[in-house]
């Protein structure tokens, strides 16, 4: 197979992995709302059952970009399809809360796999750094965005296990055509786009401390926002609205943050990151106050413009690190990266149940607002520690 081939269908695997990581992440959080009609238990005692997951998402995360520089990029985003299809058929035989909290886990192992791995084969398969960084966000955004609304409508037509059963044989199936498809890593595009230099810097420990600031806090913003994001539109648009229409409103919010991603993607090809990170940041604490602060429709804006901010910022972060760290190191970098993010969620499900017992979404939200202040300000940080260094001309990304 020639390198050009190879390439592009790494690149689409890498992008339908990226939608399915989300989407399969979110199914529980939509999913546990006909659990407890079923099953008589409250929403924080079920919800609560995810933490392994999330847990595992975060921690699992660190070791795999090692796991991948000695197995291969190839074979661990096979073990992440197959693993992940094998986890969600788990999670739909669970007949109670250890047996969900077991399964849970299992499919957070196997998600922790996509993002350090699944990144640093795109930085290098990447032709334009920017612009495919910013397709992946919107396939990972479509997954987060779909995942309310087609498991509203699986549970609300076949039963909570479908919406389980059917994505699961859908990542076994993509698991099968990725290893006949793609045979091997190859370095094909990237040989192009590791041409970039990388940007050097003065007080390289300042910059990562404010990095990984941002990095932990924006986990935080993340996980509270798209974990409780179902929920929030039921108590805070209306309770009696049905839980296929809760699902739809839930993806009508994931979807702006998807334009944002790809507009982000290619501003991240013109103008300086520090800049591009302290502009968008600060929308991630005024849409989270806006939605803490109100209900209905000014609840759902102040949503839409945190859900932005947040998937925005996340090209940026990934982007980041392709720019500022040599391609020797940046699996490494990756799972270092999406460690700390990661392992934030592990405090956010119990957070959530705990906030929501004693505030209400009110308090969760505005919570999630604070975090979203940290992120603006280690933005600024950021963008000083950067600017303290050479100031080199950006070059093309190809």
């Amino acid at each position: 197979m020639d390198s050009e081939t190879l390439s592009r269908r790494t690149l689409r695997f890498v992008n339908v992995a990226h939608a399915l990581d989300h989407f399969v992440l979110l199914i529980y959080p939509t999913a546990v709302i006909a659990i407890a009609e079923q099953t008589g238990l409250g929403y924080g005692d079920l919800i609560g059952l995810a933490t392994g997951a999330f847990v595992a998402f975060g921690l699992c995360s660190l070791p795999m970009g090692s796991l991948a520089d000695r197995f291969g990029r190839r074979t661990m985003l096979a073990i992440f399809f197959l693993g992940y299809g094998a986890s969600c058929l788990g999670v739909a035989t669970a007949t109670g809360p250890l047996a969900f909290a077991l399964w849970l886990c299992v499919l957070g192992l196997a998600s922790a796999i996509y993002h350090p791995v699944g990144s640093a084969m795109l930085v290098t398969h990447a032709r334009r750094l920017g612009r495919d960084l910013g397709v992946n966000g919107v396939w990972g955004n479509l997954g987060a965005a779909s995942a309310s609304g087609v498991t509203a409508l699986l549970a609300a037509t076949l039963g909570w296990r479908a919406a389980f059963v059917v994505p699961g044989l859908v990542c076994l199936a993509c698991g099968a055509a990725f290893i006949a498809l793609v045979p091997g890593d190859g370095d094909a595009a990237g040989a192009k786009g590791q041409t970039k230099a990388v940007i050097p810097v003065a007080r390289p420990v300042a910059l990562i401390a404010m990095f990984g600031l941002a990095i932990f806090a924006g986990g935080l913003t993340f996980n509270m926002t798209t974990i409780s994001l179902p929920k929030v539109i039921d108590e805070g648009v209306g309770h009696a609205m049905p839980l296929a229409l809760i699902g739809s409103l839930a993806t009508l919010v994931f979807l702006f943050g998807a334009l944002t991603q790809l507009a982000m993607g290619r501003l991240i090809d013109r103008y300086s990151l520090p800049s591009l990170f302290v502009a968008l940041s600060v929308l991630q604490p005024l849409g989270l106050g806006i939605a803490a602060a109100t209900t209905g429709l000014p609840l759902l804006a102040g949503l839409v413009l945190a859900m932005a901010a947040i998937y925005g910022q996340v090209v940026i972060n990934d982007a980041m690190i392709a720019r500022y760290v040599p391609p020797a190191y940046r699996a490494r970098a990756y799972s270092l990266r999406y460690f700390v993010g990661f392992t934030a969620s592990g405090f956010v499900v119990p957070g959530i149940a705990l906030l929501h017992e004693r505030g209400g979404f009110t308090l969760v939200l505005g919570v999630a607002a604070a975090c979203g202040a940290v992120i603006w300000l280690s933005a600024l940080g950021f963008r000083a520690f950067a600017g303290a260094g050479p100031a080199p001309a950006l070059a093309p990304a190809e």
